[in-house]
């Protein structure tokens, strides 16, 4: 049966190409959805961007017919663009907001087209709240979800006879054929467990063409002065050492050491070892809680609250006492010698970014089109890192499920260049572990 999938605007700012992926159903945005969007073209944002791009695509269709009667898309179903004089009962749509507008559309539709269902779509929780107190069907947008606890973990335990344990110490690998049941992911990381005793164990990775269990890297002397403190923080920085490995995500609540880690490998590939030219650290801009307004200064003094926590990790790195710093010693002695760049995300698309190892903190407050954008500047050579909470959500426009981050790693989890890890246990001090978990 044919339906109407009515689009809120949040929807088409969150993903320009909504309209197509409802299939051969009936697709209509609300007239005031477009004076909406309408507000957005102008700004220098991805929600502006969005915007732009939804605009052109709408108007592409006039080509084909009136926007008001119907037009037929690709998917087999139609677009249309309406309005309606209805009015919504005075509980609900009390004065003229422009949400009720949208919701008196679906509210219209919905009686007027009974052989045709009427599905509400928007990622506006107390919408759907309120289309639901008036019979409509309403539904989020959830083509790119996946659930918390389906997200791929990157990791696995394994119980096995204690000779198996041992022969993998012995050889250094271990094939996949010799554990029944088994079925590898590349890059997926293997606790070997010896099934007659607890204490007797190893710790490996997947290769990547699925075939053999290898030990993994050991770093010595830690890297950058960080050694691992947990087997997560192992396996991470086994992947963010291991150049074959070009897209690295680090998932994990806050004190787990992602962004620390992720930082010192990189300094460590760009100084130490020469394999990049550079380590780029970028973050999107959300701030946390109530915004302090416009920052005074140029472009550098506006961004340096944002930056703060990179130039926080990247100095205890150097190791710096107080002494160096009140001598002027800081993170910009790297930045000086060419090693290392922090810039905002605003200023990485349109660029082709070559050779350099690339670090995108806070990655859950990303859309999924956004990382795509920052994957897709990776040039010949360079590897990237994403890290992020996804408990720890700035972005209205995403949620713990449906963020960049999130998208990512269920989508490059078979890949044999990239591989990912969640990392679980607070490292920062006791109590920022107790306040992950408690709070």
């Amino acid at each position: 049966m044919v339906k109407n999938f009515v689009l809120d605007t949040n929807v088409l700012l969150h993903d320009p190409n909504a309209v197509l992926n409802f299939g051969p159903n009936d697709v209509v945005i609300p007239i005031y959805v477009i004076e909406e969007i309408d507000r957005f073209k102008k700004e220098l944002s991805e929600l502006g961007r969005n915007a732009r791009l939804v605009g052109r695509m709408i108007d592409r269709f006039r080509d084909a017919g009136r926007l008001n009667e119907g037009v037929e898309m690709p998917t087999g179903g139609t677009l249309r663009v309406v309005f309606t004089n209805r009015k919504l009962p005075a509980e609900i749509g009390i004065g003229q907001k422009m949400d009720h507008k949208i919701l008196a559309v679906a509210f219209d539709l919905n009686e007027k087209e009974p052989d045709k269902p009427t599905i509400f779509i928007t990622k506006d929780t107390n919408l759907r709240i309120k289309a639901d107190s008036l019979g409509i069907t309403a539904m989020d947008y959830e083509t790119e979800r996946v659930t918390v606890d389906e997200i791929y973990s990157g990791f696995c335990e394994l119980t096995m006879s204690g000779e198996l344990v041992d022969t993998f110490y012995r050889q250094g690998h271990l094939e996949v054929d010799m554990i029944p049941g088994f079925e590898p992911v590349a890059n997926q990381f293997v606790h070997l467990k010896d099934e007659a005793s607890a204490n007797h164990g190893a710790l490996g990775r997947v290769d990547p063409d699925n075939r053999m269990i290898n030990q993994l890297l050991k770093a010595r002397g830690g890297v950058w002065g960080i050694q691992p403190r947990n087997r997560e923080q192992t396996f991470a920085l086994d992947l963010l050492l291991d150049d074959r490995v070009k897209m690295v995500t680090l998932a994990g609540k806050a004190g787990t050491g992602k962004t620390l880690m992720a930082l010192a490998a990189g300094l460590h590939k760009t100084s130490e070892e020469g394999v990049f030219q550079r380590l780029l650290v970028s973050r999107p801009i959300f701030p946390l809680g109530r915004d302090i307004g416009f920052l005074p200064g140029d472009v550098e003094d506006k961004l340096n609250p944002w930056m703060q926590p990179i130039f926080d990790n990247v100095e205890l790195l150097m190791n710096l006492t107080r002494r160096d710093k009140s001598q002027g010693r800081s993170y910009r002695e790297l930045m000086d010698m060419g090693l290392i760049e922090i810039e905002p995300l605003t200023y990485i698309r349109g660029r082709s970014i070559p050779n350099q190892y690339i670090i995108i903190d806070e990655a859950q407050n990303l859309t999924p089109h956004e990382v795509k954008t920052i994957i897709t500047r990776a040039g010949d050579q360079t590897k990237i890192v994403l890290t992020g909470d996804l408990y720890q959500i700035d972005n209205p426009y995403v949620d713990a499920t449906s963020n960049g981050l999130a998208y990512v790693v269920n989508r490059f989890k078979d890949k044999n260049i990239t591989g990912t890890v969640t990392l679980r246990k607070g490292e920062r001090s006791e109590l920022a572990e107790l306040a992950s978990d408690l709070l």
